[in-house]
């Protein structure tokens, strides 16, 4: 933990704007400027009252959100390029608040039982929100832990497991009933929750790894990002080249975890220029400071192996105008071989069609839950939010899109129209 003199100093630099430009970045609409005064004032356990009106996942937002895009990257200091440190002050109170045991705010009158689907960012952020407001919660998780993509798709080295444990156990600690090992479609189903209790929220996320739809990719060695993580695959890094295709922070997390686990080589293939990496450039430097190697410009076209992966095959790209317009191109001639093996694909996921198909809801084009800006879905007691409903695909976005259902709900229960 940062020293409270480094903290405050830290602090100070916030210029406390009118405009709050910090608030309209954040994707919960924290009160930066609030949280921030209090810790000017040094009184830490107000910052924290503060932030908790709006968020629950101070200690995690904090570390991993995207700041520069975010909060952080709205600042007037910006155009100085010296930003306030605005993560860094967001997990110092969130992980006092863990020391010193504070308790979330809430309500001990429960008139109504909801069940929250799902215990990733989307659907902890719900269940805490629709607590602190007086209304029974049972989660029902797939896995045998809570978290999500928090416990198995964010590493280590950039968001502690004790951190994550510590934050779902205080949102546990509420009272909130938690049902593992639940798979919506099989052991549970929409039709019996829905006869069950008053009202449904539904944040099973989207992650089924997209895949390249090229010649090789059912070859052993060739894993899905998200599948790679979520399965925590035991396969033997130890002096191996893996290949890792994308250029988001998913494709950076992935390829610091494996160097990290012993691979030899470990190359980010990336068919567009480092410009247009959409990672964030922290995590892209610090990838490059692990010693990860980038080929820009190369598109994957085929991997190759009789049975195991052994290597694969590429092909220059360029951008080429049509009709007033700049376009991604193979270049003829450029057709190269790399030997690696492993391959590990990063380029976005979806959500289980299978899965949402056979819930009867209405869905967008793109096959997400169709939701409105309450969260509420077709059916009437239902609804969703997070990445199976097409909505942002960060944590921030994720908790919002919980939050934002969580009120729907409420409104919902209190008989008002949704």
């Amino acid at each position: 933990m940062k020293s409270i003199k480094d903290i405050v100093k830290k602090a100070n630099k916030c210029l406390e704007c009118q405009k709050k430009a910090c608030t309209v970045g954040c994707p919960l609409d924290n009160d930066i400027k609030g949280f921030i005064k209090s810790i000017k004032n040094e009184d830490y356990k107000e910052a924290y009252n503060i932030l908790s009106k709006t968020t629950i996942l101070e200690s995690i937002c904090g570390r991993i959100c995207p700041h520069e895009k975010q909060c952080q990257g709205s600042c007037h200091k910006e155009i100085k390029k010296a930003p306030v440190k605005i993560g860094e002050l967001e997990s110092f109170i969130g992980d006092l608040a863990i020391k010193n045991e504070w308790k979330i705010r809430s309500k001990t009158e429960f008139k109504h039982n909801v069940a929250v689907i799902g215990g990733g960012p989307a659907g902890l952020t719900c269940a805490a929100f629709l607590k602190k407001n007086g209304i029974n919660v049972t989660i029902y998780e797939k896995h045998n832990y809570l978290g999500g993509l928090l416990s198995h798709g964010i590493p280590e080295f950039r968001l502690p497991k004790e951190i994550t444990e510590k934050t779902i156990q205080r949102i546990i600690d509420l009272g909130i009933d938690v049902k593992y090992n639940e798979i919506l479609g099989k052991t549970i189903t929409l039709n019996e929750l829905t006869r069950k209790y008053d009202a449904i929220f539904i944040g099973i996320g989207a992650n089924i790894s997209n895949k390249m739809k090229i010649t090789g990719e059912k070859l052993k060695g060739v894993f899905g990002a998200n599948e790679f993580l979520e399965n925590k695959k035991e396969i033997d890094l130890n002096g191996k080249t893996v290949i890792i295709s994308g250029g988001g922070n998913v494709a950076m997390d992935i390829a610091r975890t494996v160097k990290r686990d012993g691979a030899k080589k470990v190359i980010i293939v990336y068919r567009k220029t480092e410009k247009e990496l959409t990672a964030d450039i922290d995590e892209v430097n610090a990838a490059k400071k692990d010693g990860i190697k980038f080929l820009y410009k190369n598109n994957i076209t085929k991997i190759n192996g009789k049975k195991q992966v052994t290597s694969i095959d590429l092909i220059k790209t360029d951008y080429k105008k049509v009709k007033d317009k700049e376009i991604l191109v193979n270049v003829k001639g450029t057709r190269h071989n790399l030997e690696c093996d492993y391959v590990i694909r990063a380029i976005g996921s979806h959500a289980n069609s299978k899965t949402i198909n056979s819930l009867g809801l209405e869905t967008t084009v793109k096959g997400r839950i169709k939701i409105d800006k309450k969260g509420h879905t077709s059916k009437k007691k239902v609804f969703a939010g997070g990445d199976v409903a097409g909505n942002i695909g960060t944590v921030a976005w994720a908790a919002r899109a919980g939050r934002n259902a969580a009120y729907g709900i409420i409104e919902y229960l209190n008989g008002k129209k949704v």
